[in-house]
């Protein structure tokens, strides 16, 4: 099976027909931008950090997550807790590093506010004075968390979506199976390298272009050597199941083509030499190759500006024996700068008067109508 073939399972054929994109002010207009940090971004499940960038207790990391700033940390017991940055006294913001590592409790260097890594209150100056005060009640404000795939998840929501629908669900639907993802046993993987982007463009420019190929023949001469198939347009999540295959004198997933590290372990035949992507909205890209794999998480912070980080993840085993990585990040560090670089050209374009209704879809992008309708409909924004 190709990634053109029409008849591929869980696959409709595409419309032969122009659809609508959405309107140019949904790229760039700050209110607009708002709600999706209301809606999306602080509504959803959020990929916030690797689970093992908080590898002893009192280690932590804060990530912007929509409007807010969430602090990740590993407690003395062993769990991961995520609260909201502010200290519940004044609102100094509690962690201004982006990572570090504290030995018991998380002090505000304000007024010295004091917390344990459960968020509880455990000291304040002259709070002595006041017996009445409940600390329990002055903790700091908790987000929910989940652990999948290695990385740590927030979601700040009262009540969030299912996890199990909306991020387990969504990499079953897009592999045919969530089994799939397992047998690359990415929790137990080794971070080889990690490339942070800071992409002049909207979020969603960055979502579109992951989510299709039919740029890759223009843009992408590296990725297209190693996936002829790629150069006909056809991204590899156009057809559920679906990974697009090496080339037959591609030896792995590397800049030049050459062997890669040997398949991970869990990685069977069906999978060998074979390239899976798949998009967790909002903000969360997964590549799945043989020996490696590739996990993007977006953090948008305006209307025109997303950072990006990449990590690239391999075998412990070839990570600690110090082996060149540097062919098989490479490929995908230029498959980056490629689409971000295209990213940024559609930007300015947003605000044209060229585009003040948008552009459109031609049939191999349709499966993107879905995700601007997504968008839409969770904005309250009624169909044109």
């Amino acid at each position: 099976m190709t990634a053109t073939d029409p008849d591929a399972p869980g696959t409709a054929a595409p419309p032969a027909e122009l659809l609508p994109t959405l309107a140019g002010h949904y790229y760039t207009d700050p209110a607009v931008f708002a709600r999706e940090q209301e809606l999306i971004l602080e509504s959803h499940w959020f990929c916030a950090v690797r689970s093992a960038d908080l590898a002893r207790p009192g280690a932590f990391r804060t990530a912007t997550v929509g409007r807010e700033s969430v602090l990740v940390c590993r407690t003395r017991s062993g769990a991961v807790r995520a609260f909201l940055n502010v200290c519940r006294h004044r609102g100094a913001q509690l962690c201004t590093a982006e990572s570090g590592e504290v030995r018991r409790s998380l002090q505000c260097p304000y007024h010295a506010w004091t917390y344990d890594l459960d968020g509880r209150l455990v000291a304040a100056p002259n709070m002595a004075d006041m017996p009445g005060v409940d600390k329990r009640e002055r903790g700091l404000i908790g987000v929910h968390v989940r652990e999948w795939l290695g990385y740590v998840w927030v979601c700040l929501a009262d009540e969030p979506p299912s996890f199990d629908e909306t991020v387990r669900g969504a990499v079953a639907r897009r592999l045919g199976d969530e089994d799939v993802v397992e047998r690359y046993g990415v929790e137990g993987l080794a971070l080889g390298r990690r490339i942070s982007y800071d992409v002049a463009a909207n979020w969603k420019l960055v979502v579109e272009n992951f989510m299709e190929c039919y740029h890759c023949g223009t843009i992408h001469p590296e990725l297209t050597e190693v996936l002829p198939e790629f150069a006909e347009g056809y991204a590899a999540q156009y057809h559920v199941g679906h990974g697009a295959e090496f080339g037959s004198d591609v030896d792995g997933f590397t800049v030049d083509g050459t062997a890669g590290f040997g398949r991970l372990g869990g990685v069977g035949e069906e999978q060998d030499r074979r390239y899976y992507a798949v998009t967790v909205r909002p903000q969360v890209f997964l590549n799945l190759v043989p020996d490696h794999v590739i996990v993007h998480r977006m953090f948008p912070l305006a209307p025109d500006r997303t950072l990006i980080e990449c990590d690239w993840l391999y075998s412990p085993e070839v990570v600690e024996s110090g082996t060149d990585l540097s062919h098989s990040v490479e490929l995908f560090d230029r498959v980056n700068r490629q689409d971000f670089e295209a990213c940024e050209r559609c930007q300015p374009a947003m605000s044209s008067r060229a585009y003040r209704t948008g552009g459109v879809l031609v049939p191999v992008e349709h499966h993107i109508a879905e995700f601007h309708a997504w968008v839409a409909d969770l904005l309250g924004d009624p169909p044109e």
